[in-house]
């Protein structure tokens, strides 16, 4: 991935790239099935309670990584993060990451939470980027009406454009998850299901919250969010060096975006502490072979279910 500069990453941060991490977004020869605890995997899959993707020289090192970025540095990281993402979609256009048609598979919820068959559902995609989500899912399914948000004003434009993007089908918008009130363009409690697809993970930890509270007031009692983003101890986070870390499991990468890497039990407070309970929690272990340098890594993944009590519940 091309350097962004000093313009946009501070000096004297060494940092990892987006490279180690493109299977983020799954395998192209099929889904990951959502993690319920006694359910079978498929070849190359297990469910953990733990957390895997270390090698025995690995726990000594990560707990030697106590120097962080300095103060300064993050402040700045901060205050780019979305001329960061800008850059990268600048870069990368709609060709970094691949199409998930996977995810109506993964996630059954998407028929399952339907009252009736012809029942149209209304999705919301929050950090759907260039639509590599967002379009599959309208293939798939003609009775679905998604709204979908990014961080990124180029990601949305690239949106936009795309031929398959349609207003009565769908409405994209620029948001910031962590301060925009999404209910100036979704109404409120209209949503019945929330994809959080490789997005929480770019926020910083100490805004998590607000993002969710966010996405709670759109959400409709008794709805549904779909999580699925790094685990802890992921190959990507092994990867980083030193001078790319930002805090407990946080870590920015070559080009000033930042990831945070998830344990299953920070997760499950985060989204119970703002008013969600959780249904299906649980790591996705895999290995993925890297063709040219013929390497078999690890990949760590957290994939949950949580829904929104309704209002009996929270009378």
């Amino acid at each position: 991935m091309a350097q962004t500069g000093n313009h946009s990453i501070p000096a004297g941060v060494h940092l990892s790239s987006h490279k180690e991490e493109e299977e983020e977004v799954g395998p192209p020869g099929g889904p990951f099935p959502l993690c319920v605890p006694g359910q079978t995997n498929t070849p190359g899959q297990t469910n953990t309670s733990t957390a895997g993707g270390l090698t025995p020289e690995d726990p000594d090192r990560l707990a030697g990584e106590r120097a962080l970025v300095s103060g300064f540095k993050q402040l700045k990281l901060e205050k780019d993060a979305q001329k960061n993402w800008d850059l990268f979609y600048k870069r990368n256009s709609t060709n970094f990451f691949k199409d998930r048609h996977w995810t109506t598979r993964e996630f059954e919820e998407l028929r399952a939470c339907r009252e009736f068959e012809s029942q149209k559902l209304v999705l919301m995609e929050a950090g759907c980027g260039v639509g590599n989500c967002l379009f599959p899912l309208l293939e798939d399914d003609l009775n679905i009406f998604v709204y979908a948000c990014d961080f990124s004003p180029r990601a949305i434009e690239f949106v936009k454009k795309n031929p398959v993007y349609r207003p009565d089908r769908c409405t994209a918008f620029q948001c910031d998850l962590t301060k925009d009130d999404l209910r100036e363009n979704v109404p409120e409690g209209g949503v019945d299901v929330v994809t959080l697809v490789f997005v929480l993970s770019a926020v910083h930890p100490d805004k998590m919250k607000l993002a969710l509270q966010n996405i709670s007031r759109v959400l409709k009692p008794g709805g549904v969010v779909l999580f699925r983003d790094y685990g802890l101890n992921d190959h990507a986070m092994l990867r980083f060096k030193a001078g790319s870390k930002l805090g407990e499991n946080f870590y920015v990468r070559q080009d000033g975006t930042r990831s945070f890497f998830f344990s299953k039990e920070f997760l499950a407070a985060l989204f119970e502490e703002t008013g969600f309970q959780c249904v299906a929690n649980d790591y996705v272990l895999r290995e993925t072979v890297n063709k040219k340098e013929g390497l078999c890594v690890p990949r760590v993944f957290l994939q949950s279910k949580f829904t929104k009590a309704s209002q009996s519940q929270s009378s």
